[in-house]
């Protein structure tokens, strides 16, 4: 009997990061992710923790904007699900979602970590406008990664995901106004 070795849960958890971080710089795509409700939910554990980092980490953020983020996020993911659905390719929305959620998580723990770390050199404004262009750069991740999902051109999943970011920003927006 021949038996492979045991590389253990952490040899597996950096794989997936590591596929998560080539599929945030356009290396790979969803396609690279497994297929496993599991994986998902490790998936969304690890965007839970990019969320409480932010939460204990920034002052600036608070509950409730832990909750119009996992509210926006929502709004925003499935959207994406509705697309590869209707796109005909309902078999790719398992890794779809993985990918979204997954890239979003470790966007969000770079977005932590930057600001946490150049705050006190460069102070509130350049950390926050490094900050925003960390976040900003979900759009073209998210971009590519519904184009790869649904078979299309980079450039009509970047419009595709312009157009769920503004839905985002119109919700966010409404629910945060003050009359």
């Amino acid at each position: 009997m021949i038996a492979l070795p045991n590389q253990g849960c952490s040899a597996n958890v950096l794989q997936l990061i590591r596929t998560l971080f080539d599929i945030v710089l356009l290396r790979k795509g969803p396609e690279d992710i497994p297929r496993s409700w599991l994986l998902l939910v490790l998936i969304l554990a690890l965007w839970l923790f990019s969320a409480l980092a932010a939460l204990a980490l920034i002052g600036q953020f608070d509950e409730s904007d832990f909750f119009l983020g996992l509210f926006s996020g929502v709004i925003g993911v499935l959207c994406y699900a509705s697309l590869v659905v209707v796109s005909g390719r309902p078999e790719r929305l398992l890794q779809t979602i993985s990918a979204v959620i997954g890239c979003g998580a470790l966007i969000s723990v770079v977005f932590v970590a930057e600001y946490v770390l150049l705050l006190p050199f460069l102070g509130e404004v350049p950390t926050g406008l490094i900050a925003n262009l960390i976040l900003l750069w979900s759009v073209p991740v998210e971009g590519h990664i519904i184009a790869r999902a649904i078979d299309r051109h980079w450039y009509i999943g970047i419009l595709i995901a312009i157009a769920v970011f503004a839905l985002q920003y119109i919700i966010y927006s409404a629910v945060t106004a003050t009359p």
